[in-house]
């Protein structure tokens, strides 16, 4: 079972950042492909970053402004935002594929592990 917490969540205004951190268990994170998804009110949870060996991808909407990373020596992934706008405001997850070296996905169902989500709010 993986365990994951996030933080660095709260309130931004409009053009300023954040950087959300989440600390994973498990012996094999380095082999882990990561998410990091949100769920506005009223909205179903998207897509917004993931890495993996295969590489890094974004959300078209976040591109530009966001940058995933991780640091596998602390077991923890990172989603640094910039320029955060107000229709960023969301609960924002990470998720792990937790199998050997899968590839990252921009699909919900393919991740197995989720954490249990920190806000992020952007006034305008």
């Amino acid at each position: 079972q993986v365990h994951m917490v996030e933080s660095g969540g709260g309130l931004v205004q409009a053009g300023g950042s954040l950087r959300l951190s989440c600390a994973a268990s498990g012996r094999t994170f380095s082999s882990y492909a990561m998410g990091w998804f949100r769920q506005a009110p009223g909205k179903e949870r998207e897509f917004v970053a993931a890495i993996s060996w295969s590489g890094t991808y974004y959300a078209d909407s976040v591109k530009g402004r966001f940058t995933i990373s991780r640091d596998n020596a602390e077991n923890t992934a990172y989603l640094q935002m910039n320029s955060l706008k107000p229709e960023d405001t969301a609960v924002y997850y990470c998720a792990a594929r937790a199998g050997t070296f899968l590839p990252a996905s921009s699909r919900i169902y393919e991740y197995d592990h989720w954490g249990q989500g920190t806000q992020v709010t952007v006034s305008s």
